[in-house]
């Protein structure tokens, strides 16, 4: 991706997350990248595109670092969980937009990106679910896939928590994710 185009996502999510996706228009987005509305038409199609390339973006992008992760040869079960749980709590804390962008303007998204961003994030899932079943054989499948995503709710709730800095509130997410997928560990964490 050219360096254009991530800033234009990067503006453009911010901008949804602070006014909403209809609230922001293309001359909105152009102004805040310093380029006129019509030019950004040289890199996406339309708002609705740069909203699609915005989320899928995002779900690329952990996909490929999840997948990294566990190809690791070192990435032992539970260091390959807990590496998990440390990646995903660093996109959740650095990228606060596009967490509340894809939690409010998921229906906004058009048929096709939101069959692309779907497809990626359940990748992800079963990456999180690979990692976490060898360490939970009490889980059935679909268990797992709720654990997952019920620790994906509580490390993406970071637009929405209290500001107590960043190594606190890393350190606090990814002690309470682990804790909820493998209950017993918080106390041996500390």
């Amino acid at each position: 991706m050219t360096p254009r185009r991530q800033q234009i996502l990067s503006t453009a999510a911010g901008l949804f997350a602070a006014r909403g996706f209809h609230g922001v228009s293309m001359g909105d987005i152009g102004a805040a990248v310093g380029i006129s509305g019509p030019a950004l038409y040289k890199h996406f199609a339309s708002k609705d595109d740069i909203l699609g390339h915005c989320l899928l973006h995002a779900s690329d992008q952990l996909l490929a670092g999840a997948r990294e992760l566990l190809s690791e040869p070192e990435a032992a079960a539970e260091g390959a969980l807990t590496a998990l749980i440390a990646r995903h709590a660093d996109f959740a804390l650095d990228n606060p937009a596009l967490i509340v962008v894809q939690e409010r303007e998921w229906g906004a998204l058009g048929a096709d990106a939101r069959a692309q961003v779907r497809e990626r994030q359940l990748a992800y899932v079963d990456v999180w679910c690979d990692a976490l079943r060898p360490l939970r054989p009490d889980l059935s499948g679909p268990q797992a896939r709720a654990a997952v995503q019920a620790a994906f709710g509580l490390l993406n709730s970071t637009p929405h928590s209290a500001r107590i800095g960043r190594a606190t509130m890393r350190s606090l997410l990814t002690t309470m994710a682990r804790a909820a997928l493998l209950p017993g560990t918080a106390s041996r964490d500390r």
